[in-house]
Formats: C-alpha cells, sequence, structure tokens
C-alpha cells in the first residue's frame, strides 16, 4: 500500500464513495451516485483519502460559516480500518473549522464516543430527528 493522499479535490465520480457507502452498510436511503456526488460537493468542506487513486475515505462538514459546523458521513473502507486514516480526515475538518473560528459539532453511535472524545470531543446534547417519507 503506498502513501494515503488526502485532498480537497472530489474525486472524478463517486463510485467509489458508493461502493464505501454500501460496505459499511449505511445506503439504506438507496442513494445514487449522483445523489452522493451532490451530497458531497453542497457540502461546506469535504475531505478526501485516497490509496493510489482509489477513494479509501472520506468526510464531509456542513455549515452556516459563522457558529456551527456539523462533521458527518466520516467514514472509512473496512480494509483501511484502524490504519489512523479517520482521524486524520477529523484532524482536517476540525482543523478546517478552527480556521474559520466554527464550532465543529457531530452526532455519533455510543459506541464511537470514546473515541471522538480522544479527539477533544465532549457530549452536550440529545439528539433527535423527524423521519421523513422518500
Amino acid at each position: 500500500m503506498e502513501k494515503i493522499v488526502y485532498t480537497i479535490q472530489p474525486p472524478d465520480n463517486f463510485k467509489g464513495l458508493l461502493k464505501i457507502y454500501e460496505s459499511l452498510g449505511w445506503n439504506s436511503l438507496k442513494l445514487t451516485i449522483n445523489d452522493l456526488e451532490k451530497m458531497c460537493k453542497q457540502s461546506w468542506y469535504a475531505v478526501y483519502a485516497f490509496d493510489e487513486g482509489q477513494l479509501v475515505g472520506m468526510g464531509r462538514v456542513i455549515s452556516d460559516g459563522v457558529i456551527t459546523a456539523i462533521i458527518c458521513g466520516v467514514c472509512v473502507m473496512p480494509g483501511y480500518q484502524s490504519m489512523g486514516i479517520g482521524k486524520e480526515l477529523m484532524n482536517r475538518m476540525i482543523s478546517h473549522c478552527e480556521q474559520n473560528k466554527v464550532i465543529p459539532q457531530l452526532m455519533c453511535v455510543e459506541n464511537l464516543e470514546r473515541y471522538y472524545e480522544n479527539l477533544g470531543f465532549e457530549k452536550f446534547a440529545i439528539g433527535m430527528k423527524k423521519n421523513i417519507i422518500r
């Protein structure tokens, strides 16, 4: 494996991101390649991790650019997990927020709380959602 390359330049196509989402069981909404591309390109900030041109991870931030930023969609291909890729993606997103004086926030499942606490996050609220028909 070559050195992982991190960039804010989106991939030429988003087939690789669909592959990651499906490998993680994240595509219950049946998102298309076009949906994923739109999702990433409309984000305030997105960072991608490539291994020899293959997308192996990504994360994105949605924000008003003034007060609040929500880190979401942080994912790493299963075969590349536990190699520091997710941590590097997070550090780059956090740094972008800090440079813009925007407060980074995120929601996560309980078993990832410690992971994010180790990156300096602390629990502050109970999240809620409203289900819609898609």
